[in-house]
């Protein structure tokens, strides 16, 4: 068995070190990005929910360029929501711009109660180039 091939951005996160957990693991052609928050690089929380939004895409793209990735490889998004009612048209207009054409990837939302001191969290599954 091959042993998980970890994946980091450039400017590698507080949380990563703090928390034990890698950005991403590559097995074979697919990517998996852990949840992406919209963390400063101390690993604090950007409070401005939209700009958190954005910060989190940020990270996401980042992860996903270490690998070789953009948003255009990503097959399944699974997103983590605090208070999803009132959250979600900051989040779909975001995310508009972010998968602007189709074909958009699957996507599932997912209301929490607690996201460690976040409002909003993004993971995919992408596939390598």
């Amino acid at each position: 068995m091959r042993k998980r091939e970890a994946i980091f951005p450039a400017d590698r996160h507080a949380l990563y070190e703090k928390h034990g957990y890698s950005a991403a693991i590559r097995s074979g052609d697919l990517l998996f990005v852990s949840g992406q928050v919209g963390s400063r690089s101390d690993g604090t929380p950007e409070p401005d929910f939209e700009r958190q939004v954005r910060l989190a895409f940020d990270n996401l793209k980042a992860t996903l360029s270490a690998a070789g990735c953009t948003l255009d490889d990503i097959v399944d998004v699974t997103t983590f929501h605090t208070d999803p009612e009132n959250q979600f048209g900051t989040i779909m207009a975001v995310k508009q711009e972010m998968f602007s054409k189709q074909p958009y990837p699957n996507w599932t939302a997912i209301g929490v109660n607690w996201l460690a001191g976040f409002d909003f969290e993004i993971k995919v599954i992408a596939r390598i180039p």
